[in-house]
């Protein structure tokens, strides 16, 4: 620009500043937003901490994030809130509120963004809702969101009776998003709620969670389809069409989804369950709606489907109580006394921490068996969830301490072979005849079956 037409464009500058700036209600706008914002910054430091601290003692963990995101922009907030009343007091005695509208703009663009920051984990997605945050600001302060929300509703394709537009379908991805955000916290809460009920069974609460959180997700799509006006009747061909491949290509999916609901009802097992099922071993950590989550002790995580529970044979060493009562074999030589090798026996069992003294252990003499009389160490827990072969050999290694300590001998298996004709053998060893012949006439010498 030349040195003449800047000359020509001060007076106008000037013109504006006098007209439109330095005028008695821009000023009082201008006083009245440095005020607020002094206001705001003055008390931000202990808001912000007495906030956060309310967010903490929170029970409900879901509800945490929010509170703590809200309470880091709870000064900008309450900004928003004393622009709004200034505004609204302008407007009641007929001063304009343009500046505080731009304040307004630019106070709910950060608020957004902020929160968006705090609560949102994907970063990419923060940086998107920042974006449209600014844009949207950009454009309020300018005054083309009415233009472009108009432009974005006349690009339109019909589709029938309905009328399918750009701004039709960007409000039902928001609103269908902020709705389904909604019904995960909500469902969240309540599952959190739930669990803190002890009059409740377990297999109760994951229930209740469950179809609260279904129902909650299903009134979140209805609403977010009547909010942009789409008739749910339409979609009755569709769902037919659903059932006809569900009955026919989700049959699995669809028993299991069942089975789980028969299995929450009918409270056969429940999470914190020992369970064993063809030769998985573990408690019970997660009920969900396709699968079982089982746990074992060496770290392995079983995911069974909910139809094999329902079908197949399941112990459930947790049922009715946590009582499992353990067996341990004990054979000791003949030469033993019976009495005090079961007096040891209980002993031992009464050395280890995890052997309960009521009910008692027992020690049963079982049978005179070929080699030693056989005994059976019987004995109870109550914590089949930290494994059962741990304890029973913890079990049977006192057993052996305390029979070596009292001379109890653990016999090995013994058998009396009785040869008829000894000295036919005898003579045939002693012989000088060749080695062949040697071997042959052993050979001929019968021996009798070996006899216990």
């Amino acid at each position: 620009m030349s040195f003449d037409g800047l000359r020509d464009a001060l007076p106008a500058a000037v013109a504006w500043l006098r007209g439109d700036v330095l005028v008695p209600a821009t000023l009082a706008q201008a006083a009245c937003a440095v005020i607020l914002l002094a206001l705001v910054l003055l008390t931000a430091a202990p808001l912000r901490s007495v906030l956060t601290a309310q967010a903490n003692r929170l029970v409900t963990v879901p509800a945490q994030p929010l509170a703590r995101a809200l309470a880091q922009v709870s000064p900008w907030v309450a900004l928003l809130l004393l622009v709004w009343f200034t505004v609204l007091a302008f407007h009641a005695i007929n001063l304009p509120a343009a500046l505080l509208r731009l304040v307004e703009s630019l106070a709910i663009a950060w608020v957004v963004i902020r929160l968006s920051t705090n609560l949102v984990r994907n970063p990419r997605i923060a940086l998107a809702i920042a974006i449209a945050a600014w844009i949207l600001a950009a454009l309020n302060i300018a005054g083309l969101v009415a233009p472009i929300l108009g432009l974005l509703n006349d690009m339109a394709v019909p589709i029938g009776n309905f009328r399918l537009s750009v701004l039709l379908i960007l409000k039902g991805i928001v609103t269908f998003a902020v709705l389904i955000w909604l019904a995960n916290l909500i469902s969240r809460l309540v599952d959190q709620r739930l669990r803190a009920l002890q009059a409740m069974p377990p297999a109760m609460q994951v229930l209740a969670a469950k179809l609260t959180r279904v129902g909650l997700l299903v009134l979140a799509i209805v609403l977010a389809l009547g909010s942009i006006g789409i008739d749910l009747t339409a979609f009755a061909v569709f769902s037919g069409a659903i059932g006809v491949g569900v009955g026919f290509g989700l049959q699995k999916v669809v028993s299991n989804l069942v089975s789980g609901v028969i299995l929450l009802l009918d409270r056969s097992i429940k999470p914190g369950d020992v369970i064993e099922i063809e030769g998985t071993y573990g408690w019970i950590t997660n009920l969900n709606a396709r699968y079982v989550s089982v746990s074992t002790r060496d770290g392995k995580e079983h995911l069974i489907p909910n139809e094999d529970l329902i079908t197949q044979r399941v112990v459930n060493w947790s049922y009715s109580n946590d009582l499992v009562r353990m067996h341990a074999q004990v054979g000791v030589s003949y030469e033993c006394d019976p009495h005090e090798a079961i007096r040891l026996a209980l002993e031992a069992a009464g050395r280890v921490p995890r052997v309960l003294k009521d009910p008692k252990p027992v020690c049963l003499l079982t049978e005179f068996g070929d080699s030693s009389i056989n005994l059976e160490l019987r004995f109870w827990i109550n914590d089949p969830a930290n494994g059962t072969a741990n304890v029973r050999s913890q079990v049977l290694l006192n057993v052996w301490d305390l029979y070596q300590a009292h001379g109890i001998e653990i016999p090995y298996p013994q058998r009396e072979v009785t040869l008829r004709h000894p000295e036919t053998l005898a003579a045939v060893l002693t012989s000088p005849a060749p080695r062949e012949r040697s071997v042959r006439e052993a050979n001929r010498v019968r021996v009798p079956r070996v006899s216990s």
